[in-house]
């Protein structure tokens, strides 16, 4: 490579050391079975992870495993292409209609991830509907920004969960003016509700197309793990649901669901979804298998909700300050890109426990901060252990 091309990539490096935003990967090893353990790969010990997203330890489920090793040896490795050129199998057509049933819907779309069904689904809806007008809430993920980016659509992003300005936005356009309202249920960094029922009542008054992103909810909310719109009764008062694999469900990949005309135009219209060879069938069944056993069970949800609730209190009777919210997602502020990653690095070195800091651009710059994430099996020392590392370090650096 030329020099005069070189000196670029060096100074974006550069740069993002100077500002203490260059990421470094943990080289970790998950132990199935014994999650939230995990082998440091740098030094050889063992670590409680507290920043995973499988949050009930469904990355480990005895069945979802032995269902996987079965369609390896059905099926072999990949899929073998993408869903229009002989990648298309039964067990993604079966994980499709277990995500339609999950959700009330007639018809489900899987995706290689939830970030490309994100992004390849609004972009598609934008393809479809002539002059359509995208709503996005201020603090959506970063798969929704470059959905509505690559979609090309005009746009409006309303202050986050401010249902005054969404109405104010709306109010600007006719009835008939094609409209789409873009929000999550749980939203990933602060860990706050979306508000749901008050957007789904704009949207009506509007005649806006409603879409909500649960991926930090599926698996952990309603009755049957099918998230905040199944807690709240309205799964069909939303026009497409779009979910996760990877979190609650403990595999890969995304998914919406919606009605079969959406479905079936969406799959024709989505580039993302078009043009990226298909989900293996070994993922396909597992995630089908544990969206089965949380559709059934619920000691999982409730030892993490019990977990999430000591972590909260302990750390605010050590006075640490955390992002005020009811969902499962403990954020401790720090404020300073440095000092996040210090007590990141000491918890690890230190003590053996792996939070994960996060900095911009995933938050924006001064509201840096570590996020924890209980998972169901976590236990009482686990705990104690946090919290009295967590304590000692806050104290040292902030």
């Amino acid at each position: 490579m030329s020099q005069n091309f070189e000196k670029y990539f060096t100074k974006a490096i550069e740069d993002l050391k100077s500002e203490n935003r260059y990421r470094e990967f943990v080289d970790i090893a998950r132990i199935c079975g014994e999650f939230p353990f995990a082998i440091n790969k740098k030094n050889g010990k063992k670590i409680v992870v507290w920043c995973s997203n499988d949050y009930l330890g469904m990355g480990q489920n005895p069945q979802a495993i032995l269902q996987a090793k079965k369609a390896l040896e059905d099926y072999g490795v990949g899929s073998g292409g993408t869903r229009n050129i002989s990648g298309n199998n039964s067990p993604i057509l079966d994980l499709e209609k277990t995500v339609a049933t999950l959700h009330k819907k007639e018809c489900g779309l899987v995706f290689s991830s939830g970030y490309v069904a994100n992004d390849g689904a609004i972009q598609a809806l934008v393809k479809i509907i002539p002059d359509l007008i995208l709503f996005s809430d201020a603090k959506n993920h970063a798969s929704i920004i470059a959905g509505v980016k690559n979609s090309g659509a005009k746009k409006h992003v309303f202050r986050h969960n401010d249902l005054n300005h969404l109405e104010e936005l709306l109010k600007n356009y006719s009835l008939s003016q094609p409209k789409l309202i873009i929000f999550e249920s749980v939203y990933s960094m602060d860990g706050d509700f979306g508000k749901i029922v008050e957007i789904v009542e704009i949207a009506k008054k509007y005649q806006a197309l409603t879409y909500i992103d649960e991926v930090h909810a599926v698996g952990l909310y309603g009755d049957h793990g099918a998230g905040l719109t199944e807690t709240l009764s309205i799964q069909n008062d939303i026009d497409i649901i779009q979910g996760t694999f990877a979190k609650g469900f403990g595999a890969v990949g995304g998914y919406i669901a919606s009605s079969k005309i959406i479905i079936d135009a969406i799959r024709s219209y989505a580039s993302p979804f078009i043009f990226s060879t298909s989900m293996p069938p070994c993922i396909a069944v597992a995630s089908k298998a544990n969206i089965e056993h949380l559709t059934k069970s619920k000691i999982e949800r409730e030892i993490l909700f019990t977990n999430v609730a000591q972590v909260k209190k302990r750390l605010l009777e050590n006075k640490i300050n955390i992002f005020e919210n009811n969902s499962h997602i403990v954020s401790v502020r720090v404020g300073d890109a440095k000092k996040a990653k210090i007590i990141s690095q000491k918890l690890l070195e230190d003590f053996n426990i792996y939070v994960q800091h996060i900095n911009y651009p995933t938050v924006a710059k001064g509201d840096e901060r570590l996020r924890i994430t209980p998972s169901a099996l976590h236990n009482q020392k686990m705990i104690d252990d946090l919290i009295s590392a967590l304590t000692q370090i806050i104290k040292e650096v902030l």
